[in-house]
């Protein structure tokens, strides 16, 4: 009897075995389905997996801001006449100096008084890059201490005009330590440089204004008697250049590298400088290329950073907005936010135009391209 059973049990056994389902496998009354992909449809050709369209991803909606303000029909051929302003951070003290990384495909850009380089990436948002960015000394101070201007040099480091440290430096990103570019004219420390560009011969042009120095002018650390202009040669020379201008800001180089333009932050002469650039990097010649005066009755911000497209319209932040000029000075519209304005760079593929509004950070797509992105896709 005791064998019979044993027998029984065993047959009983493998049945179940070979009728079981496998390990692991869900029963479809019992289990919840699993969230997995859906399994490939069999290739007619064995050992290869079918071609899977890409599903895409919708982009993200920013929340519209501000407003374009057209002057004359030609700003239609720079700014699609459907072009619409996005905002896309902000909860900033006062933002500036973008500059878009197209290793990283990121922008950075500056908080002043934060003393902080923020990066900003699309369908991530913003995140700290850099701090301290513009000063790194061990005392506590106010005022606006951090990095000003950004810029990547042909080696893509970047590239700061540091307001605390009162030099233009460069990010070593390996050593974690700041490269000193340039800190002195003649033993005497710069005011707190401000803005900066390359030519294609990697000579770099700069501005120095007070606004770095918490009493500005009047400020007794301030070395200098005069606030400058500067071109710093690849073999370190610090050339003055201009001391006529009584706050230097933004600064911007022509396509053809024949004509510098400065920005000029005074609120009694509000204007944009041009200069002709002779044949060793010096200039000559300077004459007010635009004046910023009639536009200040009832809009915010000054005449601050610049940026030159690949035909030779600058788009110059001052009073509203980011204002679109051609190389002849005639006022084409403006991008309005309604905000001071600080800065504005290109980025993406050259033709979206990145700002720094205030606490803002927006963008608006354009049909022309910034310079060095290549030429635009439609002629104007």
């Amino acid at each position: 009897m005791k064998m019979m059973t044993l027998k029984t049990l065993a047959a009983a056994a493998l049945g179940w075995l070979l009728t079981a389902p496998p390990l692991g496998a869900a029963n479809s009354d019992t289990a919840p389905a699993a969230d997995v992909a859906p399994a490939p449809t069999p290739s007619a050709k064995p050992g290869k997996s079918p071609k899977l369209k890409p599903v895409p991803v919708p982009r993200k909606e920013y929340p519209a801001f501000g407003q374009i303000e057209r002057l004359d029909p030609a700003l239609d051929d720079l700014i699609p006449p459907d072009a619409v302003l996005e905002k896309l951070a902000g909860g900033f003290e006062w933002a500036e100096g973008p500059v878009w990384n197209r290793k990283t495909q990121t922008l950075l850009f500056s908080d002043v008084p934060r003393n902080v380089v923020f990066e900003w990436k699309e369908d991530h948002g913003t995140r700290d890059y850099l701090f301290p960015s513009g000063y790194t000394g061990t005392l506590r101070r106010g005022g606006e201490p951090g990095s000003n201007g950004l810029i990547l040099d042909a080696h893509n480091r970047l590239v700061l005009c540091q307001h605390g440290d009162r030099r233009v430096a460069r990010w070593d990103p390996d050593t974690r330590q700041f490269v000193t570019l340039a800190q002195y004219y003649l033993h005497r420390r710069f005011n707190s440089p401000n803005d900066l560009v390359y030519n294609s011969k990697g000579d770099l042009y700069f501005t120095d204004p007070p606004y770095g120095l918490l009493q500005g002018n009047q400020d007794p650390l301030k070395e200098l008697v005069f606030n400058g202009v500067y071109l710093l040669r690849r073999n370190g020379e610090v050339v003055l250049l201009s001391t006529e201008l009584p706050y230097p800001n933004g600064i911007a180089l022509s396509p053809d590298e024949k004509t510098l333009y400065v920005a000029v932050s005074d609120r009694s002469r509000p204007s944009i400088a041009a200069f002709d650039v002779k044949a060793d990097g010096t200039v000559e010649n300077g004459r007010i290329f635009f004046d910023a005066i009639p536009l200040l009755p009832g809009r915010k911000g000054l005449p601050d950073g610049l940026k030159v497209d690949y035909y030779g319209n600058l788009f110059a932040t001052g009073p509203g907005g980011v204002l679109v000029l051609t190389p002849e000075g005639k006022h084409l519209g403006t991008i309005d936010t309604g905000e001071a304005t600080a800065n504005c760079a290109w980025g993406d593929d050259g033709s979206t135009l990145y700002i720094t509004a205030d606490m803002y950070l927006c963008r608006v797509k354009t049909t022309t391209k910034g310079l060095g992105f290549g030429r635009p896709k439609k002629k104007r």
